[in-house]
């Protein structure tokens, strides 16, 4: 059975669907960017407050996949949205070694200073942001270059963290998960006590009322512990897949084909971006790079 890696490799390498199609797939991380656009009304989501949430996942800034001048047009297609708020999902670092050259955090990170919402950019991390952050993976604690990047840009980034917001003088919560795969153990020089950095617990603890609560989580996966209380989580990590078939992805990495892509429910809302880079290979076949627009509240039920 082929894992992703392998999977895709065997793909880009062979062109399996011909080379047409795989010319394609090469070139489509760099020529399409599109919307995807849900409405959705969560129980535990007031149904008379509207929020619109613009969602950026998975960039794997580098050249000449995701270079500085695209990440620009994302920023400029993502403030046209007009959301009320903007979240960036993980993943800012390339994830893979097929490039002319790796980006530095503060040079992609100058450039999403761009973004602009009402109430604000909100990020956390992703698991490349730690896997190629060599430093942090043989010390075993970060911040990350990454991290470091973002909050001098400004960008607050939430690890284990929530923040209570308001618009139009309805409160809510932001609140932000450590990424769950933030070691890699073969990477490791010194050990550490467990893969992710990660404590749901800790996390909602920090809610204080009853006002709603959206979860930025990278990996879609937690959402099998994620309790009720929580209206939406916000992913990304999966890629869609990288490559999907009639709606079908051979390979993602999640444990349940419901986190794959998309909308779909457990104890909460939850929304999986198809994101805007790649990792492995710069290929991506039937998931276009993707803005994921969100609006809670005043419409009819949800899409995916």
């Amino acid at each position: 059975m082929f894992s992703r890696r392998q999977f895709l490799r065997f793909l880009g390498g062979l062109g399996v669907f011909g080379a047409s199609t795989t010319a394609y797939g090469f070139a489509e991380p760099v020529t399409r960017l599109g919307v995807t656009r849900y409405d959705i009304q969560p129980p535990q989501w007031p149904a008379d407050f509207q929020l619109k949430i613009a969602a950026v996942a998975d960039i794997h800034a580098c050249d000449p996949w995701m270079s500085l001048a695209h990440i620009q047009t994302i920023v400029e297609r993502t403030n046209a949205l007009n959301a009320d708020i903007i979240v960036l999902l993980g993943d800012y670092v390339a994830g893979h070694r097929h490039v002319t050259r790796f980006i530095p955090a503060d040079e992609w990170a100058a450039v999403l200073t761009g973004l602009k919402a009402p109430l604000g950019v909100h990020a956390i991390l992703g698991n490349h942001d730690w896997w190629e952050d060599k430093k942090v993976q043989q010390e075993g604690q970060g911040p990350t270059n990454a991290r470091r990047g973002l909050e001098a840009a400004g960008i607050p980034v939430y690890e284990n963290d929530a923040r209570r917001l308001s618009k139009d003088g309805r409160p809510f919560w932001l609140a932000g998960l450590g990424d769950q795969l933030a070691y890699v153990p073969a990477r490791r020089f010194r050990p550490v006590r467990r893969i992710g950095v990660d404590d749901l617990n800790a996390t909602l603890a920090k809610v204080t009322d009853d006002a709603p609560v959206i979860l930025m989580a990278h990996e879609p996966d937690v959402a099998r512990r994620v309790p009720a209380r929580v209206s939406l989580q916000l992913s990304g990590h999966t890629h869609g897949g990288q490559v999907r078939l009639l709606g079908w992805s051979p390979i993602a990495p999640t444990r349940y084909n419901k986190f794959v892509y998309g909308h779909s429910r457990t104890n909460c809302d939850v929304i999986v971006s198809g994101g805007l880079g790649c990792s492995i290979m710069p290929f991506r076949l039937g998931v276009p790079p993707e803005i994921v627009l969100v609006t809670l509240g005043g419409s009819g039920p949800a899409t995916s």
